[in-house]
């Protein structure tokens, strides 16, 4: 008999559900008397009505209620038909089965067969038990909705789609939940499986009649390793029948089995094919903990993800350099929380002013600085080259001095691809930079080296922004050329490499990671249309922007690439520049800024020294 425990105010509906339970079991035992005595008078039905067991079977069922409510056993804590259920109900027909027992062998109450007390029990339980088990059956495969489920469609029938179907139909929070509803799989050989009861109702063809019947608007990919090529089809399937898509991480990013928590939004990173790059952790922790860094830029989208990740290493003293005191709070705020501005992590300045960052390098006293702070848009940079030498040669110039007057032993320079074979004022503007690091290098005992990578995927500024706000505008989206083709990495393989060449880097040299094959900007431009949902979105081609390359090389035609300690590392050397000259420049006109930096940032003399 199931008890009535003291619980939250019920529905009526629940109300009757366990007064519909507490009946079938009261039922069930004490059948389950007549049932033993029938069996123990051979057969006869005549004695085992007897009132004798009558009398003992109302006892045993009375007993058996009695003792589900004082001890709450049977208590609605858990679904009926649950294992954890189950237990509870073996624990009671035990407890009454015993009590029943003494009433027999102890009390002249009850002429009964001795052995009665026994097998009663046991034909009860057994009886309870088959109930249950029906009641599971039914359930099994069945999906209950509640008024804020969402019903959803796994996408992978093989272990992670087993998985997650598991997790899914197990969640029994109150908030909000995705239920799977159906399974699609494009192997034939499951198309005949049943995963917790839900049916593999066929592969990536049948979506659109999955969705009909069942009214799900979520698509949930269960397969980690999946095919980019893949994924693309999926979302492009998904995206005509207007449905949410989802996924699961990667396998060595999945924290034991897949849950719904680990589900997540597709993003563009998925269906580029970018193959994440994962560098030597353990060399980056050794150099960076207990030890006093600096980053200047540390407002910037690099900067800013650099401090993120230096963090999770310990060091003695993390600073943040920026000249931009917006920028600064909303890094310290992203880093702890918390932006008080005034605990001493913050140093507001501008790398132009070489007094200013003197007095911050002085104060601080770092062992280590990342230099990321540079101005970076091509096309704005073309119109006003004297600015580029300002901030990314001459600034660089000041924070390199600044870094040698303080001591510091090891220094990196971000750099960018475009450096390499340069056609535009932020490449050669760049390329100078590299340059004065190399100079430094070979002029004092500290550890100089730059860092050189494509396009970050996501950052401030990048063709990523530009495409997301022309798309929610509703177009055109603006590509300059069709076959425009460009390098792409992650924000965080870009940090990661520039924390390696701290620990790796060779002093003087450039380090170039391996960021595999290049992708067609309008590639990205159409994917990211699909991924928005919407159809009527044009894209516009412009015409290459003055400097702008078709293709860009991650090493200039005179490099002499070399193999550094990690094997998606590459080291290059560059050519020294003279930085006491640098100093000394000063420039009327930006076109004569422009013509230095081109004369400057297009030498290769040394490059394969």
């Amino acid at each position: 008999m199931s008890a009535l425990s003291t619980l939250p105010p019920s529905t009526d509906r629940e109300i009757w559900v366990r007064v519909g339970w507490a009946l079938t079991d009261t039922a069930v035992v004490i059948s389950s008397v007549y049932v033993a005595a029938w069996l123990r008078h051979d057969l006869n039905f005549a004695e085992a009505m007897s009132e004798q067991v009558g009398r003992f079977a109302l006892m045993f069922g009375a007993l058996f209620g009695i003792v589900a409510v004082i001890l709450s056993l049977l208590a609605p804590s858990h679904r009926r038909g649950s294992f954890e259920e189950t237990a509870q109900v073996l624990k009671l027909g035990l407890i009454a089965g015993v009590i029943a027992g003494a009433a027999v062998f102890l009390t002249p109450w009850f002429s009964v067969p001795r052995s009665l007390p026994f097998v009663a029990p046991a034909i009860a339980l057994l009886g309870m038990f088959a109930v249950r088990f029906v009641i599971r059956s039914y359930r099994w495969g069945r999906t209950v909705l509640r008024d804020h489920d969402k019903p959803v469609i796994i996408f992978g029938a093989g272990r992670g789609g087993q998985q997650l179907v598991r997790a899914l139909v197990n969640d029994v929070s109150t908030e909000s939940r995705l239920v799977p509803v159906a399974v699609l799989d494009d192997d034939p050989r499951k198309r005949r499986w049943r995963l917790q009861g839900i049916r593999v109702r066929g592969g990536l063809n049948d979506l659109v009649s999955v969705v009909e019947e069942t009214g799900a608007k979520t698509l949930a990919v269960a397969i980690p390793s999946i095919e980019q090529e893949a994924l693309r089809r999926i979302q492009e399937k998904a995206n005509e029948l207007d449905l949410d898509v989802l996924i699961l991480p990667t396998a060595a990013q999945l924290l034991g089995s897949p849950k719904g928590a680990d589900l997540r939004k597709l993003n563009l990173e998925d269906l580029l094919g970018r193959r994440r790059i994962t560098l030597d952790s353990r060399a980056i922790a050794n150099s960076l903990n207990g030890k006093t860094v600096l980053v200047t830029g540390a407002g910037g989208s690099i900067g800013s993800e650099l401090c993120r990740q230096i963090a999770r290493f310990g060091p003695a003293k993390l600073t943040l350099l920026d000249r931009d005191e917006s920028a600064l709070f909303a890094a310290q705020m992203s880093l702890t929380g918390r932006a008080l501005l005034d605990d001493g992590t913050l140093a507001l300045g501008d790398i132009r002013d070489l007094d200013a960052i003197r007095e911050i390098m002085d104060h601080v006293r770092p062992d280590i600085v990342f230099h990321a702070a540079a101005l970076k848009h091509l096309t704005l940079l073309e119109q006003y080259p004297l600015e580029a030498w300002k901030t990314n040669v001459l600034g660089t110039r000041n924070v390199l001095e600044a870094a040698r007057s303080a001591g510091v032993k090891t220094f990196v320079n971000v750099s960018t691809d475009k450096a390499a074979d340069p056609t535009c004022v932020l490449g050669y503007s760049k390329r100078v930079a590299e340059r004065l690091t190399a100079d430094y290098a070979s002029n004092y005992d500290s550890t100089y080296v730059s860092v050189r990578f494509g396009n970050v995927l996501g950052s401030r500024g990048s063709v990523l922004t530009a495409f997301t706000e022309q798309i929610e505008r509703g177009g055109p989206v603006t590509v300059t050329h069709p076959d425009v083709e460009r390098y792409f990495m992650l924000i965080p393989e870009a940090c990661q490499l520039v924390l390696q060449a701290a620990s790796i880097g060779s002093d003087g040299e450039v380090m170039v990671l391996d960021m595999g094959e290049p992708v067609k900007i309008l590639d990205v431009a159409k994917q990211m249309i699909r991924m928005s949902g919407k159809r009527d979105i044009n894209i516009d081609f412009t015409g290459l922007r003055p400097g702008e390359k078709l293709s860009e090389v991650l090493f200039s035609s005179g490099d002499r690439i070399q193999q550094s300690g990690h094997q998606l590392v590459h080291h290059v050397a560059v050519p020294r520049i003279d930085a006491a000259m640098v100093s000394g420049i000063s420039f009327r006109t930006p076109a004569e800024a422009r013509e230095w930096m081109v004369d400057e940032g297009s030498s290769l003399q040394g490059a394969a020294l």
